[in-house]
């Protein structure tokens, strides 16, 4: 099998997604990039989960054609391939219909900061795009969907180093990170801020977002150059 490691990386990545209660069905996709070889690998449009193989990943170059496999690839290829052309320091991709990250999609709604959660993974709202134009829906419209998204991160000069994740206004969750697995592990921790910040806008209406010192101490921690969270 060609690009067989690629591959495996991809569907272990995949299966991930309904173990961890992101998707049901076919609701969702992980990709994966081998820059080297300009290449990604993702899943196969419309295949069941439990059906699902590794020899049903797709192999897909940079420039957007089919360079090996038997099936077509995810709808949302061109959203993936976007990606990884504007982002050059990821190395893979999820995106899912979970329900509390498609409620805030929905709502057209950033994310915002309320607690240290959140902070530990980000020093900021998770973004949410604008409501697609038009004539922009009636283009190619899974490219433009990840232009939407690139668009967001400069408009309102985000890193996408630091913010892995972001929610397209409408439609749902994209998540990614330096591999395959960082990006499933980044779309499961998306779906609970995303729940957290719900309950707790039911609990306190007026609540008011997480202050910044609290922000910088618990992202720092994590993230910072003097990071102490963890083993060496």
């Amino acid at each position: 099998m060609k690009f067989e490691s690629l591959r495996k990386e991809c569907y272990e990545a995949n299966m991930e997604l309904p173990k961890l209660g992101l998707v049901i069905y076919t609701f969702g996709n992980v990709s994966c990039i081998d820059r080297k070889a300009g290449v990604f690998a993702i899943k196969p449009s419309g295949v069941d989960y439990e059906k699902l193989t590794p020899e049903d990943i797709v192999i897909v170059g940079l420039d957007g054609k089919v360079a090996d496999g038997k099936l077509r690839p995810s709808s949302d290829t061109n959203t993936h391939l976007e990606l990884y052309k504007a982002f050059p320091s990821i190395g893979g991709i999820v995106h899912t219909h979970s329900t509390f990250a498609v409620s805030w999609a929905q709502a057209a709604r950033a994310v915002p900061l309320y607690g240290t959660t959140h902070a530990d993974h980000l020093a900021a709202d998770i973004p949410c795009t604008e409501f697609m134009a038009d004539d922009r829906i009636r283009n190619d419209y899974e490219t433009e969907t990840g232009l939407q998204i690139i668009d967001c991160f400069e408009k309102h000069n985000l890193n996408a180093a630091e913010i892995p994740m972001a929610l397209v206004a409408g439609h749902g969750p994209f998540t990614w990170g330096a591999t395959a697995a960082k990006a499933v592990y980044h779309a499961r921790v998306l779906e609970e801020l995303c729940k957290m910040a719900f309950v707790t806008e039911c609990v306190n209406p007026k609540v008011q977002r997480l202050k910044d010192s609290l922000i910088q101490k618990h992202y720092n921690r994590k993230h910072g150059k003097d990071a102490y969270y963890g083993q060496n």
